[in-house]
C-alpha cells in the first residue's frame, strides 16, 4: 500500500515557512511500521492541486494533504477536491454544527454572546464545504474538522491541528497495516571510490535478491571526514541481511575501503 503526502501552500515554495510536515509525517508513519511512498509540495493554484488530485485520486495510495483547507481566498483545496471527482461543494451538516460549536464556546470565552448568522460567522462555514460524500476528519485543537475522500485526508497546514488529525486517520483506519512487513536496513560508509565503480555490484544485489534495494548517498566530506558514499541495502530482513553479507564480501574483492556505520 503506497502512502503519499501533499504539502500545499506558497509560503513553504517562497521559502517564508520551513515546512514541517514532512518530517513529522516520516516519523509518525516509521514509528507504525509504514513507509512515505512520495511526496510533493503544490502552490495556492487551483489548477494545479485539481490536475494532481485527479491523479492521485485514480492510483489506490493513501494521501495525507496538508493545507488549502480554510475560507479565505488562497484556500482552494476544498474546491479542488471536489472538482477533481466532478463532485458538488456541499455544506457537511456536522462539520457546520461543529464550526457553529466553536463560534459559540470562543464568543462565552470572550464573555459576549455568539451572532451564528452574522457575515463574519456564515462565512466561516465554508470551512465545512466539502465535496458531496465526504466524511469528517476530527480536529482535537478547534472542533473544526478536515475531511476524507477515497483514502485521501485532507487537513489544515497549521502542524498542531495536522498532525493529531493524521494520527488519528492512521490508529482508526489502518491500524491493520501496522508492522505488517518488517524491514532492516544495513550500510556501510566506502572511502575515496566513484559511484560508477560500484554500480555493477548494486545491480548484481537487486537483481540476485528481488525484495531489497540496494541505495548510495555520495558525500564530497568535509574538514571531518574524507570523500565516501554510504551504501546499503534495505528490505525484507533474511534477503537484506544476506544481501549485505554479500555486499561486504563484494567490496573486499574490489579492495576498497570501508567501514560499518
Amino acid at each position: 500500500m503506497a502512502i503519499g503526502l501533499i504539502i500545499i501552500g506558497d509560503e513553504i515554495l517562497s521559502g517564508r515557512r520551513v515546512d514541517q510536515h514532512f518530517p513529522k509525517v516520516l516519523q509518525m508513519l516509521t514509528a507504525r511500521g509504514l513507509q512515505l511512498t512520495w511526496a510533493e509540495i503544490l502552490p495556492d493554484d487551483p489548477v494545479r492541486i485539481t490536475d494532481t488530485l485527479k491523479r492521485t485520486f485514480a492510483s489506490d495510495d493513501i494521501v495525507f494533504c496538508c493545507g488549502g483547507i480554510g475560507a479565505t481566498p488562497d484556500d482552494h483545496t476544498r474546491q479542488a477536491a471536489a472538482d477533481a471527482l466532478g463532485l458538488p461543494l456541499v455544506l457537511h451538516e456536522q462539520g457546520k454544527l461543529n464550526i457553529q460549536q466553536r463560534i459559540v464556546q470562543m464568543a462565552q470565552e470572550a464573555g459576549q454572546t455568539a451572532d451564528l448568522n452574522s457575515a463574519e460567522n456564515l462565512h466561516r462555514l465554508k470551512m465545512a464545504e466539502f465535496a458531496e460524500g465526504a466524511a469528517l476528519v476530527p480536529n482535537p485543537y478547534n472542533n473544526i474538522a478536515g475531511f476524507a475522500l477515497r483514502k485521501h485526508y485532507f487537513v489544515p497546514g497549521f502542524p498542531v491541528m495536522a498532525w493529531p488529525m493524521i494520527e488519528w486517520v492512521l490508529d482508526n483506519h489502518y491500524a491493520d497495516l501496522f508492522n505488517r512487513e518488517p524491514r532492516l536496513e544495513q550500510s556501510v560508509l566506502v572511502y575515496e571510490t566513484a559511484e560508477s565503480a560500484l554500480t555493477p555490484l548494486m545491480v548484481a544485489l537487486e537483481k540476485q535478491y528481488p525484495r531489497v534495494k540496494v541505495f548510495s548517498l555520495p558525500s564530497v566530506g568535509d574538514a571531518n571526514m574524507r570523500r565516501h558514499i554510504e551504501l546499503g541495502v534495505k528490505g525484507e530482513p533474511v534477503q537484506t541481511a544476506t544481501a549485505f553479507i554479500q555486499l561486504c564480501d563484494e567490496l573486499r574483492k574490489l579492495n576498497v575501503e570501508f567501514s560499518n556505520i
